[in-house]
């Protein structure tokens, strides 16, 4: 099924994210994350590209297959356009049209810290628009609350939103944040631009303090003071740490769902650990919101 009717048929759509292995790991690395996600019964499960603007299409392409064919839970494949020809990303999209995968996450890319040699794609928009001449693909495409890394602005952002909407998305996802009120703030801001899209709340249940670095490094996301404390009280016990993460991370959804969220895209650092304890405690409520 394609992905945007999800939000027409609930109130909350919730999803995982996970990743493909290093080229050096065996494929099926990935089997024991798959089986521990699959009882958790999420609404679909996203299939990154790859880091740092060095994605395998192959093996996003077979691990968003296996997610669909085997596991029987809706695929969502990434696809980069940085340093991709409009041949290689048809011969991508034949692929996963064969495959039964129906819908894309279109994104530009990191930029790789060596550079990089120019495609045939400017921007994400481009891509929807080549994505959507290939007819069958439902499209998603990525917001940035607190703003692009590389962006001037939140504000130039939306408007590049709004160029993602009429280039065809269907609904958004949105980077990695830690403060609830910068979303509302961005909500607000989308809504006065008059994007009618609907908008997931992409949430990472941070489980040490390499990937703290790491996030803050990539994407620049504010870390309100709240999440820093308990960081740095539990940064020495590794067990704690992680379970205090979990434990922030699920205050947010359970805030977000409260103050109306259309969805929650939970980046699950392919560890079944995380997925589950959070979906543990949202299945109360998210099976209030959506029956009741």
């Amino acid at each position: 099924m394609y992905i945007r009717q999800l939000f027409d048929e609930k109130k909350v759509v919730f999803s995982f994210e996970v990743f493909p292995p290093k080229p050096t790991s065996p494929i099926e690395t990935i089997y024991n994350t798959l089986e521990g996600l699959q009882n958790l019964n999420p609404d679909y499960i996203s299939v990154t590209y790859g880091a740092g603007g060095a994605g395998n299409s192959n093996r996003t392409c077979e691990i968003s297959s296996l997610v669909k064919n085997k596991y029987g839970i809706e695929a969502l494949a990434h696809l980069t356009s940085i340093s991709s020809t409009k041949e290689e990303t048809t011969q991508i999209l034949e692929s996963l049209k064969r495959k039964g995968i129906k819908n894309i996450l279109a994104l530009r890319g990191d930029i790789p810290e060596g550079g990089f040699s120019p495609g045939d794609f400017n921007n994400s928009q481009e891509l929807i628009r080549h994505i959507k001449k290939m007819n069958g693909f439902g499209i998603a495409a990525a917001c940035y609350p607190e703003g692009h890394i590389e962006s001037k602005s939140v504000d130039h952002d939306i408007e590049v939103l709004k160029l993602k909407e009429e280039a065809g998305a269907d609904y958004l996802i949105t980077q990695l944040f830690f403060d609830n009120n910068n979303f509302y703030d961005f909500l607000n801001k989308v809504e006065g631009k008059n994007i009618k899209l609907p908008i997931q709340a992409g949430i990472m249940p941070v489980t040490n303090k390499k990937q703290i670095q790491r996030i803050v490094t990539l994407c620049g996301a504010t870390l309100p003071r709240k999440f820093v404390r308990i960081m740095d009280r539990y940064e020495h016990d590794k067990e704690a740490l992680r379970d205090a993460g979990i434990a922030y991370a699920l205050e947010q959804i359970v805030d977000l769902i409260s103050t109306g969220v259309r969805g929650v895209h939970l980046y699950t650092m392919n560890s079944p650990y995380v997925a589950r304890n959070i979906t543990r405690g949202l299945v109360s409520i998210l099976n209030s919101v959506n029956n009741g």
